[in-house]
């Protein structure tokens, strides 16, 4: 703890050398930290982490239907719990426009738009309790590069120029600073300047986000209070969304640059100074070699997401090749993480499938967009992504569902299940709908989200020749299966190379070893959509099945037979 309070400081002088440190004083002064109760909970328990992601309107209306579905959850697989904004926001981009970052927004609570603190803690209080008590961990969002311009602080702000918040957010009267700042939302938004008055306001995002100071310290520091009350209610750790953008600079692309670490840093110390094992995930869309930084020496986040590995994952099965996936993660690509570290990966979020241009190749977007994009009204932002459900996607193809799935449980890190996958969820085009009108923007995100339908998927589930139940069955045994087996989340990867039954290399089944010191798995995937017999890649070990679709061994051959798209996860001895 006194080495995380003498990183503070350190930290302080190196964002704001100009400044004394009597700010950073008072704030730690007035900190309550917890104290050892003797027993300690472990500090990486997100490399065991099955994730759940879920918005808790859309998935059972607020946070009392939530703690309805714990069951569900639990008997799914499922021991952590992402939940898509929740705080206090307009709601005209999901929630990522936060107007209170110290309040959860009254209709998930299912209280009054006035309701006092000690309201909010109780209900919120009480949800958190029944999901530790079934083991769930939770986490959740925070934008903290913008806010709404519905924030009190940007409404104080653009009153005048003199305001106390006026220096919260970046102003000028000269649209070509930060010139160099490429436009995210392209075909959306078309400039990352908003005229208000005689000025412009700067956003990377919607022209409604208006982006977030850092370089004014008070901001650093609310932002860090808003964390730490919501660490003392009992959260688990937190999605930090939109990070590379943090800091700016002139001349610069404002992206990844070395403050914007600096201030990550500051989040994670202060965090473990006050309450140690909060995890601190990154939303980094960046290339690998530029993710990892975010991780630090094991001093920044915990965790982020392994942008690249989805699109390949979905290029090797369109492919039924699997060098993508291999090359995707071999150390030119994917560097070492700290010891610490983690990676997320996942299959579909509540955003598109994501075929950005900063770590996918013209080539492999242009592929990928031909083989998925099968309506296109599905198109994001002009070829750059795919708004489809993993169902859709896939055309309701239950193996190949299932050996998406195989491949993101068992190849790396911890997995992240999108809600509604689960059973096959399909795009919503009703709610697509719905948000436009609701929020002026033509959004074909929205199609990937929606509501559940409870009673209808309750019917649909107790028919065992339904697309859902079918769909349902296989991945909460996928889920519950890797749960089981601490490899999967910590183990060593090591692929190998499959011979077919005629001697020659099998390059459409991806097999690998998922090793620890306590348990071997063999894992091999037939990303294809034919019938293959290969060769025991382990001639002299005794395997035995953890889980399997479409396969089958013939001992007295010594092969393996996999369907197309099959799959299996073997234990080694």
């Amino acid at each position: 703890m006194t080495n995380n309070k003498e990183r503070l400081y350190t930290l302080w002088r190196e964002l704001y050398p100009e400044n004394t440190t009597v700010k950073l004083d008072d704030f730690l002064s007035e900190l309550n930290r917890k104290t050892s109760s003797g027993e300690e909970e472990p500090t990486d328990w997100y490399k065991d982490a099955v994730i759940y992601s879920l918005y808790v309107d859309l998935f059972n209306k607020d946070f009392s239907g939530l703690i309805d579905k714990l069951d569900y959850l639990e008997d799914l697989g499922v021991n952590c719990l992402w939940l898509l904004p929740i705080l206090d926001s307009p709601m005209r981009d999901a929630g990522f426009d936060i107007r209170n970052y110290d309040r959860i927004r009254a209709d998930l609570l299912g209280l009054p738009e006035n309701f006092e603190k000690e309201e909010q803690e109780a209900v919120f209080g009480n949800f958190l309790k029944e999901a530790h008590s079934r083991g769930i961990r939770v986490i959740f969002d925070v934008a903290i590069n913008h806010t709404s311009d519905q924030n009190p602080w940007f409404q104080e702000a653009k009153k005048s120029e003199d305001n106390p918040y006026r220096n919260y957010y970046i102003w000028s009267k000269d649209t070509s600073l930060y010139g160099e700042a490429r436009l995210l939302f392209k075909g959306i938004e078309d400039s990352n300047w908003e005229p208000l008055g005689d000025w412009y306001y700067f956003h990377r995002f919607f022209s409604f986000q208006p982006d977030l100071n850092y370089k004014n310290p008070d901001v650093l520091l609310a932002m860090s209070k808003n964390l730490l009350y919501w660490q003392s209610m009992g959260v688990d750790g937190f999605r930090a969304d939109a990070i590379p953008y943090l800091w700016k600079e002139k001349g610069t692309s404002c992206e990844n640059l070395p403050k914007t670490h600096t201030i990550v840093k500051f989040f994670r110390a202060i965090l473990d100074y006050v309450q140690p094992g909060s995890l601190l995930l990154a939303e980094a869309c960046q290339k690998p070699k530029e993710v990892v930084k975010y991780m630090g020496n094991g001093d920044e986040c915990h965790a982020a997401y392994h942008f690249p590995l989805m699109p390949m994952m979905f290029k090797a099965i369109a492919m039924g090749n699997r060098q993508p996936i291999i090359h995707t993660l071999s150390p030119e690509v994917t560097p070492e993480i700290p010891a610490i570290g983690q990676w997320l990966t996942f299959l579909r979020v509540h955003d598109e499938l994501s075929l950005e241009l900063v770590y996918v190749s013209e080539e492999d977007r242009k592929y990928i967009h031909e083989h998925y994009c099968h309506k296109p009204e599905w198109d994001f932002r002009v070829g750059e992504g795919i708004s489809a459900r993993l169902s859709e996607l896939f055309q309701r193809d239950e193996r190949k569902i299932a050996l998406s799935y195989s491949l993101m449980l068992t190849i790396t890190g911890s997995p992240v299940v999108y809600y509604g996958d689960e059973f096959g969820k399909l795009n919503d085009e009703a709610y697509y709908r719905e948000q436009i009108q609701k929020t002026g923007k033509d959004d074909t995100r929205f199609l990937v989200r929606g509501r559940i339908d409870w009673q209808k998927l309750e019917n649909d589930l107790k028919d065992p020749e339904n697309f859902h139940a079918k769909v349902y069955q296989t991945i909460k045994s996928l889920l519950n299966t890797r749960k089981e087996h601490p490899a999967f989340g910590r183990g060593e990867t090591q692929f190998l190379e499959v011979l077919s039954a005629d001697g020659q290399p099998a390059e459409n089944i991806l097999a690998y070893l998922r090793t620890t010191p306590e348990e071997n798995i063999l894992v091999l995937n037939n990303l294809s959509d034919k019938t293959v017999e290969v060769n025991h890649p382990l001639p002299d070990n005794h395997v035995f099945v953890l889980n399997l679709n479409g396969f089958a061994y013939n001992e007295d051959k010594h092969t393996f037979t996999l369907e197309p798209h099959g799959f299996v996860w073997l234990g080694v001895l």
